[in-house]
């Protein structure tokens, strides 16, 4: 059963830089498309990043895009999210999420989620 760990969260004010890691483990298969998805209170949980763990193609909402890196190690167990310029409305629960197989990562295909770690943004 593949685990997924969020780590990294905290509470910065505007403009600072936080980064986010996700620790894998449990694969059986070799592609996945990693992800980072956030939900803030009352809303519903949106997608922030996007990255495949076999050729490291990544992709961002445009709401982050330029301020939002996602990455991973060589060991492609550990997904990161460095996140800089952030903005009051970046606060939300982070959660890394992750996709059997080469297709997108969409909220509704999702097959792993970790338990989230919370990012505060003060302004």
């Amino acid at each position: 059963q593949v685990q997924l760990v969020e780590s990294g969260g905290g509470s910065v004010q505007a403009g600072g830089s936080l980064r986010l890691s996700c620790a894998a483990s449990g694969y059986t298969v070799s592609t996945y498309c990693m992800a980072w998805f956030r939900q803030a209170p009352g809303k519903e949980r949106e997608w922030v990043a996007s990255i495949y763990t076999a050729n490291s193609i990544t992709y961002y909402a445009d709401s982050v895009k330029g301020r939002f890196t996602i990455s991973q190690d060589n060991t492609q167990r550990t997904v990161y999210l460095q996140m800089d310029s952030l903005k009051p409305e970046d606060t939300a629960m982070y959660y890394c999420a992750a996709r059997r197989g080469g297709g997108g990562c969409y909220r509704d295909y999702i097959d792993y989620w970790g338990k989230g770690t919370l990012v505060n943004i003060s302004s």
